[in-house]
């Protein structure tokens, strides 16, 4: 804060386990990179090479390192782990983790089908040497997960070794946790709500009427991801009050 005011909602520091800010990276350039660390590094935790872009970005190590020394855990989409397992390649997409020095990785199955046990044994055995952050829910339009075993696969999954779930939403924003038209999906939302502790989850919200939801309903330290690069400075201000869209949340009730 360039001067401080009464009534911003107080922020948890970095490294934080809760009020994550995960930024979706799909393809910036080294430089654009190192912008990003100047203008957001300090207000984002993990930044995620959106799909299989870790296979055909250029520079990859020194993009890398600049996250890394922007104080930013930057890992692997989940889209990449599915490239790997569809390919009966789990051993190899271990073997690129650790060819990178990755400490997080994130393990999906939104687009291919993969059997929940063989997901979970996937979790177990990456949670031994990495965090690993698993992600619920379908990419494929039309897909419809029940909203019990949403909470079951979430439950299961976090018992397995995860460290956090992701609630699935694109970086679209219309489908998993959210309807066609970008709106919440309000039943499954809640479901979730009420069953986990919400420290566990990161909600993705990659749309500013759904980071607005999620801060309104949770609060200004809610695990948001799927942010573009352009946004987490936006979304920064919308958590503390700094916007109009929040601005009265936060201040006393008169």
């Amino acid at each position: 804060m360039n001067l401080d005011i009464p009534h911003i909602p107080s922020r948890i520091k970095k490294p934080r386990e809760s009020g994550l800010t995960m930024m979706m990276d799909k393809g910036l350039s080294v430089r654009e990179a190192e912008d990003f660390v100047m203008s957001s590094g300090e207000f984002t935790d993990f930044v995620k090479f959106g799909f299989g872009t870790a296979l055909i970005a250029r520079d990859l190590e020194a993009k890398l390192q600049v996250y890394r020394e922007g104080n930013i855990r930057p890992y692997f989409g989940g889209t990449l782990f599915e490239i790997f397992f569809v390919r009966n390649m789990f051993e190899d997409f271990r073997k690129f983790i650790d060819r990178y020095d990755l400490d997080l990785v994130e393990v999906s199955d939104g687009t291919v089908t993969i059997d929940h046990d063989k997901k979970l044994e996937c979790i177990k055995i990456l949670s031994e040497d990495v965090q690993v952050l698993s992600e619920v829910g379908s990419k494929i339009s039309g897909v419809i997960i029940p909203v019990d075993l949403w909470v079951s696969m979430m439950r299961t999954e976090l018992d397995a070794g995860a460290w956090k779930v992701i609630a699935e939403a694109r970086e679209s924003g219309t489908i998993g946790i959210y309807n066609p038209d970008g709106s919440a999906n309000v039943e499954l939302i809640q479901d979730i709500t009420g069953n986990l502790d919400q420290h566990d989850v990161i909600w993705e919200a990659p749309l500013k009427d759904q980071q607005v939801y999620f801060i309104k309903m949770l609060g200004p330290n809610v695990n948001l991801g799927n942010i573009a690069p352009s946004e987490v400075f936006a979304m920064e201000a919308l958590r503390l009050g700094l916007r109009g869209d929040t601005l009265m949340n936060f201040l006393p009730v008169i």
